[in-house]
């Protein structure tokens, strides 16, 4: 982690000028903030006392709106996860303020300064967040998963929970969890494998506020106790899909896989960058042995992930099969409604299903209506995350000018050379003419501008 010497600000007034581009919400306005504050005084009428569940939350140190909380058991070979979800239906009445506020926004935004959610805190850190201070209504799925990692809804119900512990990926060892944690783990990652999925997870950079209120930028650290939660969801989200699917409804994550010619680009992408793909394995089989550590192989994650199309939102629809590539399977999202307007409505209709009634008509048609939603909230959050990215890049670099540094090809596409400095978190666009992925660089900074987000380097030569 490379702290971001700033002391005359700049990145501070850069990603307030970030959010005066994007336009990013700077607060509610006072109608639904009453809304709220009326809703985080319901009392659960209709759920289920599930106290006595030792469930517990694993996120980020410093996250307070807590989707999701767990606990795991036996049932003979099989291991049951009992997973509650956020009750955001049980505080938000479609058409009130709060709701006609979530769909102008769609999603939650993060920013180094701080965050533009999609609830009120009251709400998405208050009273709707498992926080371990008390009972919290929550939506209570019960997954079944086999020994081969074959996940399956047994229930779903509307329950009271309370959270025993607020687990952090940088803190958590094996004492605090459930025994079978990484056991079912192991078993959802067994049931990808025998699938073909391959989630791609390639180094990415981030830009984090310190305790001493200055920035850094890094590679995001994946810590394992993170890669085991997101098996918890994967899990819970896959057998919802099976749900929705066998019943004809629900709003689906879709990705197609990339096409011929985009495969063939990426056999001559492993050629270059010396790692071996024979003729005969598929890219799916040949993708899931790759290994984000080597930094050659995760230069090709990366750009296997760039290969495809990138994910969307889509209805069911008669005659097509919502398809997630990565995931080599119907998938929804259902696991983060605090965060994301499209969960809530996937939950509701998985909630009618279970209990033998017909999804609500104002749910199915939500679900026409919310890729067109969400696809706006991804792309801007996608801009926002790469326009902080950028500003970093530009301060960190100002005033070094003229100095020399060296780099490696990461990727190459129609629009020229992407690099990664050697000793420093920076990832940008060069020319460099006949470099392959993979091939050492230096390279000279030509300038470092913060106002316009933007560093230019050039190539000096080879590196031997």
């Amino acid at each position: 982690m490379k702290a971001v010497f700033d002391p005359d600000r700049v990145l501070a007034g850069g990603l307030a000028a970030i959010r005066d581009q994007f336009h990013v919400p700077q607060a509610f306005p006072p109608e639904v903030i009453a809304a709220a504050q009326a809703a985080a005084r319901r009392v659960p009428a209709d759920h289920a006392d599930r106290t006595a569940l030792p469930l517990v939350t694993l996120d980020p140190a410093s996250s307070t709106d807590l989707d999701q909380a767990f606990a795991i058991e036996s049932s003979g070979s099989d291991l049951l996860l009992r997973y509650a979800i956020a009750d955001v239906a049980w505080f938000v009445d479609d058409g009130d303020p709060i709701d006609r506020e979530a769909w102008r926004r769609g999603a939650t935004l993060y920013l180094p300064d701080g965050k533009a959610g999609l609830y009120p805190p009251i709400l998405s850190e208050g009273a709707a967040s498992l926080l371990p201070d008390g009972p919290r209504p929550a939506v209570l799925f019960t997954v079944r998963v086999a020994p081969d990692g074959e996940a399956r809804l047994d229930a779903a119900e509307r329950a009271l929970v309370r959270s025993r512990a607020k687990l952090a990926y940088e803190t958590a060892d094996d004492a605090d969890l459930p025994p079978q944690f990484a056991e079912l783990a192991r078993r959802i990652a067994l049931a990808e494998a025998r699938r073909g999925a391959a989630r791609v997870d390639p180094p990415e950079q981030e830009v984090v506020r310190r305790a001493d209120g200055g920035y850094a930028l890094a590679f995001r650290a994946r810590h394992a106790s993170e890669a085991r939660n997101a098996a918890l969801s994967l899990a819970t989200n896959l057998a919802i899909a099976e749900l929705l699917q066998a019943h004809h409804t629900g709003l689906f994550r879709v990705m197609a896989e990339p096409d011929a010619a985009a495969v063939s680009r990426l056999r001559n992408t492993a050629r270059a960058l010396g790692i071996a793909w024979p003729e005969a394995q598929s890219l799916v089989a040949f993708r899931t042995g790759l290994d984000p550590a080597d930094p050659h192989q995760a230069a090709l994650m990366l750009a296997i992930r760039r290969a495809g199309q990138g994910a969307s939102y889509a209805p069911w629809h008669e005659g097509t099969v919502p398809w997630h590539a990565a995931v080599a399977a119907p998938y929804v999202h259902a696991t983060a409604p605090l965060r994301r307007l499209a969960d809530r409505y996937v939950i509701q209709a998985a909630l009618a299903i279970m209990a033998g009634r017909p999804v609500p008509e104002i749910v199915a048609q939500a679900f026409e209506r919310l890729p067109k939603v969400m696809g706006r909230a991804d792309a801007v959050s996608g801009q926002i995350d790469r326009a902080v990215v950028d500003l970093a890049e530009a301060v960190m670099l100002a005033g070094r000018e003229g100095e020399e540094f060296a780099a490696i090809v990461t990727d190459v596409d129609v629009r020229g050379a992407r690099m990664q400095l050697a000793d420093l978190p920076v990832v940008t666009r060069i020319d460099a003419p006949g470099t392959a992925p993979g091939t050492p660089i230096r390279v000279r900074l030509v300038d470092a501008d913060p106002t316009d987000r933007a560093v230019r380097f050039e190539a000096i030569g080879v590196a031997s």
